[in-house]
Protein backbone atom coordinates (compact mmCIF):
# COMPACT_ATOMS: atom_id res chain seq x y z
CA UNK A 1 0.00 0.00 0.00
CA UNK A 2 1.61 3.28 -1.14
CA UNK A 3 0.73 6.58 1.13
CA UNK A 4 2.06 10.13 0.57
CA UNK A 5 3.28 11.84 3.86
CA UNK A 6 3.55 15.34 4.07
CA UNK A 7 6.40 17.05 5.97
CA UNK A 8 8.88 20.13 6.44
CA UNK A 9 12.15 20.55 6.32
CA UNK A 10 14.51 22.96 5.64
CA UNK A 11 13.56 23.14 2.05
CA UNK A 12 10.46 23.92 2.37
CA UNK A 13 6.81 21.26 2.46
CA UNK A 14 7.81 18.14 0.82
CA UNK A 15 5.84 15.25 -0.29
CA UNK A 16 7.29 11.73 -0.35
CA UNK A 17 5.72 8.11 -0.26
CA UNK A 18 5.77 5.78 2.09
CA UNK A 19 5.02 1.55 1.28
CA UNK A 20 3.18 0.05 4.64
CA UNK A 21 4.54 -3.16 5.66
CA UNK A 22 3.82 -5.55 8.44
CA UNK A 23 6.90 -6.84 11.38
CA UNK A 24 6.58 -9.03 14.36
CA UNK A 25 8.20 -7.15 17.48
CA UNK A 26 8.70 -8.66 21.18
CA UNK A 27 5.93 -7.33 23.30
CA UNK A 28 8.11 -5.23 25.40
CA UNK A 29 9.26 -3.16 22.33
CA UNK A 30 5.47 -2.78 21.37
CA UNK A 31 5.21 -1.65 25.32
CA UNK A 32 7.93 0.67 24.37
CA UNK A 33 6.11 1.89 20.93
CA UNK A 34 2.88 2.47 22.73
CA UNK A 35 4.48 4.13 25.91
CA UNK A 36 6.35 6.83 23.38
CA UNK A 37 2.76 7.20 21.39
CA UNK A 38 0.96 7.66 25.08
CA UNK A 39 3.77 10.09 26.50
CA UNK A 40 3.29 12.46 23.37
CA UNK A 41 6.70 11.93 22.15
CA UNK A 42 5.57 10.26 19.04
CA UNK A 43 2.32 10.66 16.87
CA UNK A 44 2.04 6.87 16.22
CA UNK A 45 3.77 3.71 16.68
CA UNK A 46 5.38 4.24 12.97
CA UNK A 47 6.35 7.05 13.81
CA UNK A 48 8.92 5.58 16.65
CA UNK A 49 10.03 3.09 14.44
CA UNK A 50 10.66 5.34 11.35
CA UNK A 51 13.18 7.61 13.51
CA UNK A 52 14.83 4.69 14.43
CA UNK A 53 15.11 3.00 11.56
CA UNK A 54 16.60 6.73 10.50
CA UNK A 55 18.84 7.14 12.88
CA UNK A 56 20.35 3.57 12.34
CA UNK A 57 20.67 4.59 8.74
CA UNK A 58 22.69 7.67 9.68
CA UNK A 59 24.67 5.82 12.10
CA UNK A 60 26.09 3.26 9.35
CA UNK A 61 26.58 6.33 6.68
CA UNK A 62 28.64 7.56 9.33
CA UNK A 63 30.56 4.20 9.68
CA UNK A 64 31.12 4.01 6.14
CA UNK A 65 32.32 7.69 5.99
CA UNK A 66 34.58 7.06 8.69
CA UNK A 67 36.31 3.76 7.26
CA UNK A 68 36.57 5.69 3.88
CA UNK A 69 38.32 8.39 5.41
CA UNK A 70 40.55 6.35 7.51
CA UNK A 71 41.40 4.47 4.48
CA UNK A 72 44.26 6.99 3.93
CA UNK A 73 41.61 9.24 1.61
CA UNK A 74 42.85 12.39 3.05
CA UNK A 75 43.12 14.03 -0.12
CA UNK A 76 40.12 15.25 -2.82
CA UNK A 77 41.47 12.75 -5.31
CA UNK A 78 41.26 9.76 -2.82
CA UNK A 79 38.13 11.02 -1.28
CA UNK A 80 36.13 11.02 -4.65
CA UNK A 81 38.26 7.28 -5.32
CA UNK A 82 36.88 5.56 -2.39
CA UNK A 83 33.00 7.21 -3.20
CA UNK A 84 33.27 5.63 -6.97
CA UNK A 85 33.47 9.05 -8.79
CA UNK A 86 35.51 9.74 -11.32
CA UNK A 87 37.93 13.05 -12.10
Amino acid sequence: MWDWYRFTSQFGIMMVMSTQIAVRLPEDIVAFLDSEVSGGRAKSRAQVVLRALEREQRRQLAVRDVEILSDGAGSDVNIAAAHGKKN
